[in-house]
């Protein structure tokens, strides 16, 4: 028989491999002979996590902690762990109080940084970053991670230098070919950046979905079907759906798109589609397959060939001349807004604009300010006390007209759209309406740098 430590490197060696449910098997079986085992309980708890079964490892890591409370690897990855549940100042705590009992420990400093990058500090998970490079300097995951909040403070050159020290270390991590291809494309090098971004999806959390037909590259469509899916957030959708239209230009005899479920009304109006697919339901037969932020590199395309032409989504008729008889007793300059996007997406905190600040535009003779918000952040509204007026819709937006049916409408009615880089400023862009987006230092990709328009959306101005 072998030993508890013998069983836990078998677990490891099946754990390292890739095999998690066999190694999360074994885990388990020495639990089973030696539950006061703190190492068990911590190997365990990897095992969930690497599966994705957050509170399953957060639940074993803290039974290894109440076998051995001072237990730096446990308190490291607990805080990891935390921080995917968006728990960051739990994570936090957990981070600083492994560098507390192990003040060298490299992968609690890359952990620290992680969750700081989370919280929007990033200048402190830079440090923490480096920190962790000091004790370990051939660490790519740990160079990688500096890339990114490099990239996020607007120090392109050094976050270029980190992701090539990266792949210099491991020339096939994903994640650091993802983070070169961003920086790129912020920087306007498409030539270098699309095919660079494409290795996003040998990354954790995006999976190229299965299906028997082939992949399309670029190759001639004359006569086929193509299924052109979605694979990010919904201003993603919004954003790439034109595309639907330009694979029709190419020669495709049909055009399948695969979207979310809020899309489905919204974009039945959009052009170049033949039909439109939800998430769950079941497809058509299709020649080709594309995912659509891969449409662009496969194009080659360039500033001067990115398709601009809008609208490309139109809002119900019905509904926009609804919306303008009931806004008709509104007089005054009439702005729509919103201020909070979701608090999941991971960079988050240097997207979302705390609604106080939209005070001195309320401010100025004339203005009506509509709210789009919904979900996430409507607590600030209650917590205005008046300090200026925001006009509500309440629950009905949306509710029976279906998701942003009514948005799109009202956005018809309105002076102008106000909004950080959040699905509400993208359906602005598709309709052509006029529109204005706040962006942090350094923006999401496709929105560039040094300039105050936007190449995907023509009735956008960029403040930055």
């Amino acid at each position: 028989m072998p030993t508890v430590e013998e069983a836990l490197q078998l677990g490891w060696k099946r754990h390292q491999a890739g095999d998690l449910r066999n190694a999360e098997h074994i885990y388990r079986q020495v639990i089973a002979v030696a539950a006061a085992d703190a190492n068990a309980w911590c190997f365990l708890g990897m095992a969930c996590h690497d599966q994705s079964r957050f509170a399953d490892a957060v639940e074993a890591y803290r039974k290894a902690l109440d076998i051995q409370p001072n237990f730096p690897v446990v308190l490291s990855n607990l805080g990891n762990t935390l921080k995917q549940q968006g728990k960051l100042d739990e994570a936090e705590a957990s981070c600083r109080e492994a560098l507390r009992l192990k003040p060298d420990y490299s992968t609690a400093f890359n952990n620290l940084g992680v969750t700081l990058v989370a919280q929007g500090r990033l200048e402190e998970a830079s440090t923490a970053f480096e920190r962790a490079l000091a004790l370990m300097p051939n660490d790519a995951v740990t160079h990688s991670n500096l890339s990114a909040a490099l990239v996020r403070q607007g120090k392109y050159s050094e976050a270029e230098a980190n992701s090539k020290q990266a792949l210099s270390l491991n020339p096939n991590y994903a994640e650091a070919h993802k983070n070169q291809g961003i920086v790129w494309l912020l920087l306007g090098d498409f030539e270098r950046g699309w095919p660079e971004y494409e290795w996003r999806w040998n990354c954790p959390g995006l999976k190229m979905p299965s299906y028997s037909a082939p992949l399309w590259r670029g190759e001639s469509l004359d006569g086929k079907t193509i299924l052109l899916h979605h694979e990010q957030g919904l201003g993603d959708t919004i954003e790439f759906v034109r595309y639907a239209a330009v694979l029709k230009e190419l020669g495709a005899r049909r055009v399948v798109v695969k979207t979310q479920k809020p899309l489905m009304k919204l974009l039945a109006s959009s052009e170049g589609i033949d039909q439109l697919v939800c998430d769950n339901a079941g497809l058509p037969s299709f020649d080709l397959h594309v995912p659509m932020l891969s449409v662009p590199g496969n194009l080659k395309t360039t500033f001067e060939t990115i398709p601009n032409q809008v609208p490309y989504i139109h809002p119900d008729p019905e509904l926009v001349a609804q919306w303008k008889q009931r806004l008709a007793k509104y007089d005054g300059f009439k702005i729509g807004f919103s201020w909070q996007g979701s608090p999941d997406f991971h960079a988050d905190a240097q997207r979302s604009i705390p609604l106080r600040y939209f005070a001195k535009i309320a401010a100025v003779p004339g203005v009506r300010l509509f709210n789009f918000q919904k979900g996430f952040g409507i607590e600030q509204l209650d917590a205005l006390n008046g300090e200026f007026e925001v006009i509500r819709f309440g629950d009905e937006l949306d509710r029976e007209a279906g998701p942003f049916m009514d948005t799109a409408a009202i956005m018809q009615n309105l002076d102008l759209v106000i909004a950080p880089d959040t699905s509400i400023m993208h359906l602005a862009g598709a309709l052509g309406v006029p529109a204005w987006i706040a962006l942090s230092i350094s923006p999401d990709w496709r929105w560039f740098l040094n300039r105050d328009d936007s190449p995907w959306y023509p009735s956008v101005r960029l403040f930055r």
